[in-house]
């Protein structure tokens, strides 16, 4: 098995990968550096930065990925900046807050939204590749549901009556954005690393 750094220090996160990458026979290790700051103007920007670094810091092959919610209503927003969209990286109950607050006025109509995700992969060659996936659907107005993170308790996909947050964690990574793109990119990373090791 290749050792593969996921350059996420997000538990969360960790515990999705390792589920959704259990078959592509990789031993995933979490990042044991402190990740700099994002400073892309995009999804696949920051994807990309983040797996370079991983890479960077631990001389593996690195998977990364940027992900987030964007909202119609509010034009895209919180977009790149869902993890900090309250001000403090990963303080997922005031970002939710925050945002709740923020759609109060908004007709139920009219709550259309999406889950982002970039996922990249950097060779220790520097060789990088990155692919998008989204899951649309909308917010609710309160949460329901512990089986997710992030802003999962306030989104129902399109086509369920239940939140992210109340799917089972196989059937969530099955439609998840991030289980989406992960997928895509599995067959491409793999092939980047039988390249490597030629």
């Amino acid at each position: 098995m290749t050792q593969v750094v996921l350059a996420t220090k997000n538990l969360g996160k960790v515990r999705e990968l390792q589920r959704i990458l259990e078959p592509f026979s990789v031993d995933l290790v979490m990042a044991a550096y402190e990740p700099g700051p994002e400073t892309g103007l995009s999804f696949e920007d920051n994807a990309v930065a983040k797996a370079r670094e991983g890479m960077a810091a631990t001389g593996l092959p690195a998977l990364a990925d940027d992900s987030g919610l964007t909202v119609l209503a509010m034009r895209g927003m919180p977009g790149i900046f869902s993890a900090r969209w309250a001000g403090r990286h990963g303080d997922d109950q005031a970002n939710l807050d925050l945002l709740l607050a923020q759609l109060s006025d908004v007709p139920d109509g009219v709550r259309g939204a999406s889950f982002v995700c970039a996922a990249a992969y950097c060779m220790p060659s520097g060789v990088t590749g990155v692919v998008t996936a989204e899951l649309t659907g909308c917010v609710i107005r309160e949460p329901r549901g512990s089986n997710g993170f992030g802003y999962d308790p306030v989104f129902v996909p399109s086509g369920y009556d239940v939140t992210s947050a109340e799917l089972p964690p196989e059937e969530k990574d099955a439609i998840s954005h991030r289980g989406k793109a992960f997928r895509e990119l599995a067959p491409l990373f793999a092939e980047a690393l039988a390249a490597e090791s030629e």
